[in-house]
């Protein structure tokens, strides 16, 4: 059985604020098996740190958080991007064209782009996995909604941190029915085959704040450095 962390950001994402080195040192310190950096948009820092990852002792697991038409969409176990911007079912079918494994995160949280408000019950059931729990919380409403969900069509399960800073990688974590010489064909093929639990604990709020409004002064500082003339 691994320990796997399937959703943690970088400093490549709009709101991330640590480089992979960091993710990479805390994944291991906590004594995680894998980790996946998700970043929004964004795969060169994933692909880095996958290549990365063996020096830690780490699974290293390909991914991006991409940003459809719905909503947000995790394609794990990838390492070329796909483009934002396209319908949820194209999405999908994308993710698994280039191996992939389409888990949706945080599918009830509307104020964080969960698709669930966007595409039809049988869409969202069309996914690989649903993230039923993420560390980034308030009342944990949305997470019971997505448990009780996967749970009712015996859907395969996924957790994750949501880290955008290194200290949160691992609140969350996905249990894989695998062993590390499967490398990470033998927890994407756990994944779609639904040998995964879940556990994790909430992201303290102070943190969750501290993290939301670092993020929002970033994509400011983006905004205004790719309209500043060079």
């Amino acid at each position: 059985m691994l320990t796997v962390e399937l959703h943690a950001h970088s400093e490549l994402s709009y709101d991330g604020r640590d480089p992979i080195d960091l993710l990479l040192e805390q994944a291991a310190a906590v004594g995680l098996d894998a980790l996946a950096i998700t970043d929004h948009d964004e795969i060169d820092a994933s692909l880095e740190a996958a290549a990365l990852a063996p020096q830690f002792g780490l699974v290293g697991i390909p991914g991006i958080e991409i940003t459809t038409e719905a909503g947000h969409v995790l394609g794990l176990g990838i390492t070329e991007q796909v483009p934002a911007g396209l319908p949820y079912d194209e999405t999908l079918s994308r993710i698994r064209e280039l191996g992939g494994v389409a888990v949706v995160p945080h599918p009830f949280q509307k104020s964080r782009s969960g698709v669930a408000y966007n595409v039809t019950r049988h869409q969202l059931a069309s996914a690989d996995a649903i993230e039923i729990y993420n560390s980034r919380l308030l009342t944990g409403i949305a997470n019971m909604r997505a448990e009780r969900f996967a749970s009712e069509r015996n859907l395969p399960v996924t957790a994750g941190s949501d880290a955008h800073i290194s200290e949160m990688v691992g609140q969350a974590v996905t249990n894989v029915d695998s062993e590390a010489e499967e490398g990470l064909e033998g927890i994407l093929n756990a994944i779609r085959e639904g040998r995964t639990t879940v556990e994790g604990k909430r992201t303290p709020w102070r943190i969750s704040f501290r993290q939301a409004g670092g993020g929002a002064k970033r994509r400011v500082k983006n905004r205004l450095r790719s309209v500043v003339p060079r």
